[in-house]
């Protein structure tokens, strides 16, 4: 096997001949499950082609733009801080490959929960039951270094304090810090992890200007496509996008993609980051489960997490419900997702200001969503021996 995947790219069609069962281009893979109807390996859905809303498209890998030359998909504009009342602090340790990510809430925001994923890290979500008394948070944190980087929250929460933001319990406040986390102890080192400190600094750094996507925060460990072990796996990420109604309506969402699955462009289905084969090219996570090729990938050492916020009047429960509507964002572009192995978390956040129903809030979440994993992807670089869809292209 090539020493490295660089090696492995430039001795493709050397391996590809030695396969047993060979892995396949992306391109093939979905002419392959396209033609034999494949429904479970890709849905139909996935394989009609077309552009997604606020974002260019490429169709199959090798289609050409008019003037003859290769597209690629473009990242999706906007960020969740577009959402009034929203702002975003990140920081990271480069070094050790991990970070933190802290949307906070410039007023008590409505926030509701869906997990999915069966082995999830997750601090203050019981709270956010609509049957539960308080009503508001001031901060989420989504964050990298499994449990031990919920520790980040505590200081998010000692730097709300400072700011007098928090439950008023009459001998001052308790703010409100709800926060979900991502396995990353797999890349860079495992030993570093996101801790108060960190928290505090991403807390203070927060701001309204657009928030950098790739490598940061809580996606600078971030992998997907572990089916096969971490040896085969990409790159992952962290990714936003944003959309805005005439109404005055604001949806964004921000996401760690930190999955076992692979990553698909919805409009295609065509692969953008799994399991790499021995020739580096990428082989669908069913087929690698059909095949069995490896033991099955340990529990809980995964997971995406994910806040989707607008600006529009919503309780607690009706945030529970985007939150719940919102994890079909993930499974467009997801595949597998909610496994036995991912902790899949999702928070919703409605700052208030405009009229919108649950519906429509909901549905525009999933889009948005969608847009935010598939542009963590695109950002997301190589790291710690791991390669990325822009060495793979």
């Amino acid at each position: 096997m090539p020493k490295d995947w660089k090696d492995a790219k430039q001795g493709q069609e050397k391996d590809e001949e030695l396969l047993v069962k060979p892995s396949v281009t992306r391109r093939k893979f979905l002419q392959k499950t396209a033609m034999l109807g494949l429904a479970a390996a890709v849905p139909a859905s996935l394989l009609t082609l077309g552009t997604a809303i606020g974002q260019e498209t490429t169709g199959e890998e090798g289609s050409s733009s008019k003037n003859g030359s290769p597209r690629i998909p473009k990242l999706a504009s906007g960020t969740i801080v577009d959402v009034p009342g929203v702002k975003v602090g990140q920081v990271q340790n480069e070094e050790a490959l991990t970070g933190c990510t802290v949307i906070v809430l410039e007023k008590g925001s409505a926030c509701g929960v869906d997990v999915r994923g069966s082995a999830p890290g997750t601090r203050e979500t019981d709270l956010l039951n609509p049957i539960n008394s308080v009503q508001e948070v001031n901060a989420v944190v989504l964050t990298g270094g499994s449990a031990y980087g919920l520790d980040a929250a505590s200081g998010v929460m000692r730097y709300m304090e400072e700011q007098g933001q928090g439950y008023n319990v009459g001998v001052g406040v308790v703010p409100i810090i709800p926060a979900a986390v991502i396995f990353d102890l797999s890349i860079g080192s495992a030993k570093i992890r996101p801790d108060q400190q960190m928290g505090y600094e991403a807390a203070r750094l927060a701001s309204k200007q657009p928030v950098q996507q790739g490598n940061v925060g809580a996606g600078t460990g971030a992998t997907v496509g572990k089916m096969a072990g971490m040896k085969r796996a990409m790159k992952g990420g962290l990714g936003t996008a944003s959309r805005r109604l005439p109404n005055g309506l604001v949806v964004g969402a921000i996401v760690a993609v930190n999955a076992v699955g692979e990553v698909r462009l919805p409009s295609t289905g065509e692969i953008l980051a799994g399991a790499r084969g021995e020739d580096s090219n990428i082989r669908d996570s069913l087929s690698w489960m059909i095949d069995a090729a490896t033991p099955p990938v340990p529990a809980g050492t995964n997971t995406t997490i994910a806040v989707v916020a607008s600006n529009a009047n919503l309780n607690k429960v009706q945030a529970n419900k985007v939150a719940q509507m919102a994890h079909n964002g993930l499974a467009k572009t997801i595949h597998p997702v909610h496994t036995m192995s991912d902790g899949d978390t999702i928070f919703a956040i409605a700052t208030g200001g405009v009229d919108a129903s649950v519906n429509l809030v909901g549905t525009l979440s999933v889009e948005v969503l969608a847009e935010a994993v598939v542009n963590a992807i695109l950002s997301a670089k190589g790291a710690g021996g791991v390669p990325a869809y822009q060495d793979l292209r």
